[in-house]
């Protein structure tokens, strides 16, 4: 059985890293990318099974790389996460067939139907 691969992106190269060394440690692949477009670029090379992903970040920000990968990649499992309280207005913007599940105060869940 191979293992499963995840993508871990936040703008904070700290966290991105952590994440993706202890998901390592926990018998995962990983990738990592530091924004939204080149995210969506991994995406089409390694198809992760999981994308973890900051909610704010510059330029993309998580919420629209989640609508993204969802669409282009159905497959791929998506889990937001964030430690702004701020985020709540980005999940009131998601058009399309998503749901989302809000934990207190973190993290959100995206998922497609």
């Amino acid at each position: 059985m191979s293992k499963k691969t995840i993508l871990v992106v936040d703008d904070e190269q700290k966290i991105t890293d952590t994440l993706a060394l202890i998901l390592q440690h926990n018998g995962y692949e990983t990738s990592v990318a530091y924004e939204g477009d080149s995210a969506l670029a991994q995406c089409s090379k390694i198809r992760p099974d999981l994308l973890l992903t900051d909610v704010v970040m510059p330029g993309m920000n998580g919420i629209e790389l989640a609508l993204a990968v969802s669409e282009k990649f159905p497959e791929c499992k998506v889990l937001l996460f964030s430690g702004q309280a701020a985020t709540a207005e980005l999940l009131d913007r998601p058009k399309g067939k998503v749901v989302i599940s809000h934990s207190s105060p973190s993290p959100f869940i995206l998922r497609t139907c």
